[in-house]
């Protein structure tokens, strides 16, 4: 076949191809249309949400209370807003809780909150002390509070025991199981298999590679994580005893003081929760239903009670519309969720590269004056934690204060991003300090001979050949524990410097070891006690602002992006309520636990495979 024969077939194919791929494209973007404007005629009337008069508010929490979420691509939104309404896996915005009570407190069309917290899966201290304050805040207004369970969770029972009427179903369960920490430890089953554990840290108190090294819990461990473990487990106690009118010691820690309150209950999970005034009374379904429809009558099929759902009422209060532009100063909002990593990292996680571009973004917008830097992190990657740590201090060099704010966590790493903010707010129950860094890495050389398997070689360095196949050097061993040190020695010198404390007396508090926020103030590791709202303040006095708006620093979407936000954005509204999903099994929850934790590890992307994360971070 000649050249030009090839070509002109090459060239055919070709056209052929785009061709193919414009029709394909063609037809499904015709598909997708159509299909949205089929739901569109056929839930036209789902469409028109609208606020009952006197009607109650059902503050159905389903999922975790999170203060950013996952970034996901618009097509799996729009799934899991379509499908999974009720699914223990999605996440709720806190502010938009906090919104929903506020603005219900002032909607005259709202009689009663209803609080439906079945399936709130997930919560950390402090997010649920700034909902249970929303929650005093909204019974200023006379309207009552309902909680309404067949069960509570401890997390569910903290907002319920700020309830006016509290109900527990006659066939329900609760139970105070307290805080505790019981990792799994892997030193015998590494033995076994032969492999060796390589460790490098500094500090006494540095229990994240303990699993690997240790078939136990270190007596070091035990006593930093007893200290914060019991100082987080009282403030639980003092906020639902005093919302509930009980003693703190109503609490039963003791199995043998538990026992003799559950005979005195016949055995009766239920009827131990209201004779020792957990709950107000034990109410079936329908009872509950019938109380409600007593107070603000029947909903338009007349099965229920009048109400209005939390999806439905925030999507009054806090459309989806496009962020109109003021001249205002700003204070701006970057928020720092999820474990430390290196790169580019989508929201739930946070990256060197993609939140130190928030932080320049911030900087080189002349309408923020100042930053709140929002940090919920266990750490991770000591490298991206000082890439973020160097923006921080770029904006200081231009002019603009930063205030750390703290939520469920700020340790390790994330207190390193924190640590040169001009202030650091913590809430009652941050776990925060975990100032340490550590390295570790398996080798499976052991195991490989086991099974016939070797490495063998030649390089022009001491360093060729250096991975987990082979014996660690104990020369490459001391150079990767004295690099640890000098990591540690910066993280310590960074925090005696931006606190004002010398090296000395940072070590002593550092070592690795974790505190919560009230005793963080008392170390002087964060300067005051409060919450977002507090640390915006803060920033705009800094600032010297006195009319300003707040400003989430966020990543600009592509166009593409937009065009397929915009499109599943509709398609979720018209879907929204159409379908449920079944609760999530134990099981299954145990294996996603399982699953996550080992999706976290092989996440780990430090250059030098140093880290400063805190273990102890999750309950």
């Amino acid at each position: 076949m000649s050249s030009g024969s090839s070509w002109t077939k090459s060239l055919f194919v070709g056209l052929w191809s785009i061709l193919n791929f414009s029709r394909k494209l063609f037809f499904n973007l015709i598909f997708i249309l159509l299909f949205i404007g089929f739901l569109s005629i056929l839930m036209k009337d789902n469409n028109k949400i609208i606020v009952p008069n006197d009607s109650a508010l059902v503050l159905k929490l389903a999922g975790s209370i999170v203060i950013e979420k996952r970034g996901v691509d618009p097509f799996e939104e729009f799934m899991q807003e379509a499908f999974e309404n009720d699914n223990q896996d999605n996440e709720i915005l806190l502010q938009d809780v906090l919104l929903t009570i506020e603005n219900a407190k002032q909607d005259n069309r709202i009689k009663v909150l209803v609080l439906d917290l079945q399936q709130l899966s997930g919560a950390g201290l402090d997010k649920l002390e700034q909902i249970s304050q929303a929650l005093e805040n909204f019974k200023e207004s006379g309207k009552p509070v309902y909680a309404i369970g067949d069960n509570y969770s401890q997390n569910q029972y903290y907002l319920a025991s700020h309830a006016d009427h509290l109900y527990l179903n006659p066939m329900g369960f609760m139970l105070f199981e307290g805080y505790g920490r019981f990792p799994t430890y892997y030193k015998s089953a590494l033995e076994k298999i032969k492999a060796q554990t390589h460790v490098f840290k500094v500090g006494t108190y540095k229990s994240a590679i303990e699993p690997y090294i240790r078939d136990d819990m270190s007596e070091a461990a035990k006593e930093a994580n007893q200290a914060w473990l019991s100082a987080m487990w009282t403030q639980y106690k003092n906020n639902v005893a005093k919302a509930r009118n009980l003693s703190p010691l109503n609490f039963d820690e003791k199995l043998e003081d538990f026992m003799v309150k559950f005979e005195q209950a016949g055995g009766d999970f239920a009827q131990y929760a209201l004779q020792n005034g957990w709950v107000d009374a034990l109410k079936t379904r329908d009872e509950v239903r019938q109380e409600l429809i007593d107070l603000v009558g029947t909903n338009e099929s007349g099965m229920s009670f009048k109400q209005i759902s939390y999806r439905n009422y925030l999507k009054i209060i806090s459309p989806s519309l496009p962020h109109l532009p003021n001249d205002m100063d700003k204070v701006g909002i970057v928020v720092a969720k999820g474990t430390i990593l290196n790169g580019i990292q989508k929201p739930g996680d946070i990256g060197g590269d993609s939140t130190a571009e928030l932080l320049v973004k911030a900087r080189l917008d002349d309408s923020v004056k100042s930053v709140v830097l929002y940090v919920d992190s266990p750490g991770g990657s000591a490298f991206a934690s000082e890439i973020i740590r160097q923006e921080v201090e770029n904006l200081q060099k231009a002019g603009k204060p930063v205030v750390a704010v703290m939520s469920t966590y700020a340790a390790s790493g994330g207190y390193w991003i924190s640590a040169g903010a001009d202030q650091i707010w913590a809430a009652p129950s941050t776990i925060t300090g975990s100032i340490g860094i550590f390295g570790m890495f398996l080798t499976f050389e052991n195991t490989l001979d086991y099974l016939g398997v070797h490495t063998d070689g030649v390089g022009t360095t001491d360093f060729a050949g250096f991975g987990i196949t082979r014996t660690l050097d104990p020369r490459m061993g001391q150079i990767l524990q004295r690099g640890i040190e000098h990591g540690y020695d910066q993280f310590i010198s960074l925090v005696a410097d931006k606190r004002d404390m010398s090296k000395e007396h940072v070590d002593t508090i550092a070592q690795g070891r974790v505190w919560i926020g009230e005793t963080a103030k008392e170390l002087g590791l964060v300067d005051e006690i409060g919450y977002l709202e507090d640390g915006i303040k803060a920033a705009a006095q800094l600032a010297s602002l006195e009319r300003y708006d707040t400003q989430y620093i966020q990543r600009s979407l592509s166009s593409r992006e937009m065009f397929w936000k915009e499109l599943f954005g509709q398609a979720t509204v018209l879907m929204d309520g159409a379908f449920k999903t079944k609760t999530q099994s134990p099981f299954m929850a145990f294996v996603k636990e399982l699953t996550v934790d080992i999706d976290t590890a092989a996440k780990f992307n430090d250059p030098m495979g140093v880290y400063s994360f805190c273990l102890e971070c999750s309950l």
